[in-house]
């Protein structure tokens, strides 16, 4: 809208103009009348111009006085120029009165339009009725009458040229006016549009700059092309290798590939029909039809005035192929062996879980394989765990090619494989044979030759076999079973293949209860070590054996050949060998104080001498008890030599440093690789029992001990034969290089306290023999 201030300063521009033009054509009036009006006598009116044009000049110089002032200024000497006009020239001049309220009309208002009007009126009167001016009417003689009909028409055609102007002024007001709102509404609508036009540039920047993939697409067909796409980003680009000239106006169906799944696919078109969001995870491809995985978020878009449906959908896309890539390892993990790439134990008990759960199980029966590898243990050794690593993966892979696509194979830790098989029917005969058949193939796909790094290789398996016939059994059952009937095969000669049985889960129970009470035994006090005295040939005692007994607390006692074997496959032989070596320095101790004292002979495990810390275990118990290192005989078997024989007696020639002396127990039943007795610091050799039972009856035994003997003398070692019982024996070994004899036939094992008795009351010697 226009205000009083814009009106004003129009008005103010129209008379600065006005005076200009007044002021220009004035003098170039006055210039061209003034000469003929003095040659003509008429200096007044030659005067009144010059007069009219100074006054008009100090006007449009003195801007400083106000506007209203300066017009009315103006009004006057455009009046008193009239006046002297119709003056001296007559009433030709009359028109000059009308530019007063014209002026008046324009510059200010019709009020001052009206008041000029009314004087210029007036003046025709008072002059044409005092006889200044002469105006002419037709048919009128009195001067004051023509007067009045000359005001009456000057009057009428000024009150007309001034309403006209009051009313062309204030249309063109209104006019202005709107065309001021209009240019101020355009021009606020020209901003809105211009901050909306930035913000779009600069939405359009952002969008195309971002780091996830945008796309827009068409709700309708377009050309025969479904649903196209009119819009996308950089990031877009960038990352299928697309130019945004191959891609917009095609369908979205260029992304997609062989391995992109089609019900997600179909779902997301779905959800466009539906006009409703939607989420999605894609294999996608790019132009050069590599894969890559995108989350895809999908949104429609309508207007708000149409209330229809979808026009567009705007997609956003985020690369996620290295997450997915990252969850994927994190599966693999989680769920397969890294050497071999086969499930692992996680995975095949999901399976097996599920196998068992399933409301048909009774009537798609399963089986399972459990595989150890034969000796195993000494190709790690033997040439170290990379060639071990390649055979557990070349073992891998033969198992992979002896079973079904749908079987699973999986390496639960180690050596050991498991092999799931399912869909073997309801009939449990027919699903056994199935299975031993199928674990008869794995055992002779594995044994097939195999070249690794140059060296031949058979590979040897025990497998145990079980099926899910018994009702309610889980997982964890199954295996257990299977494990179970592995162990049996391994018992058996290995590279074999046992069917489980239920006797054989009690017998594995009962060793689970043994393993347990034994555990608890030595801390309850039921182990205690028997003595069983060694003597020469005259019964005189030379040394004696600790031998371990175990007797419940129920007063029931259980046999070394019985418990021993479940301490050496359950570890705890460690903590009993310990605990047996620190028992014979305090017995031995114990013998000093009473002037009894002998050498002391111990069996020792394999498995604790293999100890790394079994040579400081030995030198700290004897650091604390103070027993001369050479009292104490350590028995080991012949079966000590079978692994790591140069460790073995490196070992032994260690604790041969302390004083400590070495005898092979058992000998000649063994590994009897007589090329080490030379390298080891050996002091004894011990005669298994089961060579004297028929010594000297039986002709082979008898021969086995004589050339036992003559070894042992011409290697400068002492002999104990052990097992003697009858006096027989004991002559023949008198006949035979004397050596010391242990048996029932001088002695039990007896405790501590009871051979002291028997030492102290009976004596030594042959006195001692007959209170045994």
């Amino acid at each position: 809208m226009i205000d009083i201030n814009d009106i004003a300063d129009w008005r103010e521009r129209i008379f600065a103009s006005l005076l200009t033009v007044g002021l220009v054509v004035g003098a170039i009036s006055t210039a061209m009348i003034v000469p003929f009006l003095l040659t003509h006598g008429m200096a007044e009116v030659a005067l009144a111009d010059l007069v009219a044009l100074l006054w008009t000049f100090a006007i449009w110089r003195l801007k400083h006085i106000s506007y209203n002032v300066r017009v009315l200024n103006f009004i006057a000497v455009v009046y008193l120029l009239a006046i002297a006009l119709l003056l001296s020239v007559g009433t030709a001049s009359q028109s000059y009165l009308l530019a007063p309220p014209m002026i008046a009309a324009i510059l200010l208002n019709l009020r001052p339009a009206m008041l000029a009007l009314a004087l210029g009126a007036v003046s025709l009167v008072g002059l044409g009725a005092n006889g200044w001016i002469t105006i002419d009417v037709h048919g009128l003689d009195d001067p004051f009458k023509a007067s009045l009909v000359a005001a009456l028409n000057y009057s009428t055609i000024g009150v007309m040229l001034n309403l006209m102007c009051s009313t062309l002024l204030k249309g063109l007001s209104n006019s202005l006016a709107d065309v001021s709102s209009f240019a101020a509404t355009l021009e606020v609508k020209q901003a809105a549009l211009n901050e909306l036009n930035s913000e779009l540039e600069l939405t359009s920047a952002a969008v195309a700059r971002l780091n996830d993939m945008v796309l827009i697409i068409k709700a309708d067909d377009i050309g025969g092309v479904a649903r196209p796409i009119t819009f996308v980003n950089d990031a877009f680009l960038r990352r299928t290798g697309y130019a945004r000239e191959q891609i917009v106006g095609h369908s979205l169906k260029v992304l997609q590939g062989p391995d992109t799944d089609k019900a997600a696919v179909a779902r997301l078109f779905n959800a466009m029909l539906a006009d409703q969001p939607c989420h999605a995870e894609l294999m996608s491809y790019t132009r050069a039809g590599a894969p890559f995985w995108v989350e895809l978020e999908l949104m429609p878009f309508a207007g708000v005035a149409t209330g229809e449906g979808a026009s567009h959908w705007v997609i956003v896309g985020r690369d996620m192929t290295e997450r997915r890539a990252a969850a994927d390892a994190i599966h693999r993990l989680a769920f397969y062996d890294v050497l071999t790439g086969l499930p692992n134990r996680r995975l095949l008990m999901e399976r097996l879980d599920a196998l068992l759960a399933h409301p048909a199980s009774s009537e798609r029966l399963g089986a399972v394989l459990y595989l150890d590898l034969d000796n195993f243990k000494n190709v790690n050794d033997a040439r170290g765990h990379a060639v071990g690593d390649a055979l557990l993966a070349h073992t891998a892979a033969r198992l992979g090619q002896a079973v079904r696509v749908s079987d699973t194979v999986a390496r639960i830790g180690g050596d050991e494989f498991v092999v799931l098989i399912e869909g073997l029917g309801p009939d449990a005969a027919y699903a056994t044979s199935v299975a031993l058949e199928v674990a008869e193939l794995v055992r002779s796909t594995l044994a097939a030759p195999l070249d690794l790094e140059g060296q031949p290789y058979r590979v040897g398996v025990s497998i145990g076999v079980a099926l899910s016939t018994r009702q309610g059994a889980t997982g964890h059952d199954l295996l257990r079973e299977a494990d179970t009937a592995m162990y049996r095969a391994k018992a058996g000669g290995r590279d074999g293949i046992v069917l489980f049985e239920s006797a054989m889960l009690a017998d594995t129970q009962h060793k689970l209860s043994m393993e347990r009470d034994l555990a608890q035994a030595l801390g309850n006090g039921e182990l205690a070590m028997h003595l069983q005295l060694q003597v020469d040939g005259h019964g005189t005692p030379a040394g004696a054996e600790l031998l371990m007994r175990w007797q419940r607390a129920d007063g029931s006692a259980v046999r070394p050949d019985i418990f021993i074997p479940v301490a050496e496959s359950s570890g705890l032989i460690v903590t009993l060998g310990n605990w047996a070596l620190r028992q014979a320095c305090l017995t031995w101790l114990a013998l000093e104080r009473e002037g009894r004292a002998m050498p002391l002979s111990l069996n020792v495990s394999p498995l604790q001498f293999r100890q790394p810390d079994f040579v400081d275990q030995v030198r700290d118990i004897l650091a604390e008890t103070g027993v001369p290192a050479r009292q104490l005989i350590l028995e080991v078997t012949e079966g000590l030599l079978i692994e790591d024989i140069d460790q073995t007696i490196a070992r032994m020639h260690t604790l041969a440093a302390l004083g400590i002396r070495f005898s092979i127990d058992d000998f000649g039943t063994g590994y009897s690789n007589l090329a080490y007795l030379s390298k080891m610091p050996l002091y004894e050799l011990k005669i298994d029992k089961s060579f004297m039972n028929d010594t000297p009856h039986d002709g082979n035994s008898t021969a086995i001990v004589q050339s036992i003997l003559a070894m042992a003398g011409h290697l400068g070692l002492r002999v104990v034969a052990e097992g003697i019982e009858t006096e027989a024996q004991a002559a023949f070994l008198a006949a035979n290089g004397a050596p010391l004899m242990q048996g029932y036939l001088y002695h039990r094992p007896m405790p501590l306290e009871q051979l002291r008795v028997l030492l102290h009351v009976c004596g030594g010697g042959v006195a001692a023999l007959a209170c045994a």
